[in-house]
């Protein structure tokens, strides 16, 4: 059976946009899985320390075979690919990925908490979801329109489309 999952992408070290884009096209290749979309790409300051530059952030929608555990490993896999290190929280990074909303599911472990907690209060993950899907809602039956309607404004700024095909190679 294949779910809707939804990728956060996030990044702010190295060039983030094109790490978002060879992100995309490392989740466009996942086994057992299909790229559905992707949103557009946006910046926003940092959230946490301030000392660190503004963030490119995005959102992929996937359709997956994959539990969320197996797709959690996929996702810390294409992390660690980008060089990302785990040095301070909420600190600069090459790239992040979080599995946002993974169906109507919720799942709360020591390794992956779904519906991600924090997506409530992300404007920079709230706009590309609505992007994908207007109609889109948590399994708790809250609208993401309306979370993105009372959610803390980030100075979010929707950026250029990056001309790339996300099965080509990089």
């Amino acid at each position: 059976m294949m779910t809707d999952a939804f990728i956060g992408l996030g990044s702010n070290l190295e060039d983030p946009a094109a790490q978002l884009a060879r992100a995309v096209t490392a989740l466009a290749t996942l086994p057992e899985s299909v790229l559905v979309a992707q949103s557009p790409f946006y910046a926003s300051r940092p959230v946490g320390p301030q000392d660190q530059p503004d963030f490119v952030n995005g959102v992929v929608w996937l359709r997956t075979s994959l539990t969320p555990h197996a797709l959690l490993d996929h996702l810390q896999s294409i992390e660690q690919q980008h060089g990302r290190e785990r040095l301070r929280h909420w600190g600069p990074r090459t790239l992040d990925l979080d599995l946002l909303i993974f169906g109507d599911q919720t799942l709360e472990d020591e390794r992956l908490t779904v519906p991600h907690k924090e997506l409530p209060n992300r404007d920079f993950v709230l706009q590309p979801l609505l992007d994908l899907n207007p109609d889109l809602t948590l399994p708790d039956g809250r609208s993401i329109s309306a979370l993105r309607q009372h959610c803390t404004d980030n100075r979010l700024r929707k950026l250029p489309p990056i001309n790339r095909d996300p099965l080509a190679p990089s």
